[in-house]
């Protein structure tokens, strides 16, 4: 069985930064993709960013290209979150998958088969 592990969350104020780790531990593990997912209260999950091992590709939400980075270490993906915003607030989760997925799912909840217990993450104004 794989293990996530996620760390980092936190207060801060706006304009400010974080940076959350994932790290996967459990049996060997090979990674095809890892992501960031976030679940304001009352709406759905929905995703941040991601990236596939194999090339190091990264993917991003519209509402954080430009501020956010994900990058990985050994069997750690991260999140660096740059200036952020009071509607960045969320509760973070990461997400792996050992399956190929094509880009066009890269962005999907289904695509990823294990997943973090979530990190709290409370931009202030």
């Amino acid at each position: 069985q794989v293990q996530l592990v996620e760390s980092g969350g936190g207060l801060v104020q706006a304009g400010g930064s974080l940076r959350l780790s994932c790290a996967a531990s459990g049996r060997t593990f090979g990674a095809f993709a890892m992501g960031w997912f976030r679940r304001v209260p009352g709406k759905e999950r929905e995703f941040v960013a991601a990236i596939r091992w194999s090339g190091g590709s990264t993917y991003y939400a519209d509402s954080v290209k430009g501020r956010f980075t994900i990058d990985s270490g050994k069997n750690t993906v991260y999140l660096q979150m740059n200036s952020l915003k009071p509607e960045d607030t969320a509760v973070y989760y990461c997400a792996a998958t050992e399956k190929f997925a094509p880009i066009v799912s890269i962005r999907m909840m289904w695509t990823y088969d294990y997943w973090g217990q979530g990190t709290q993450v409370t931009v202030s104004s």
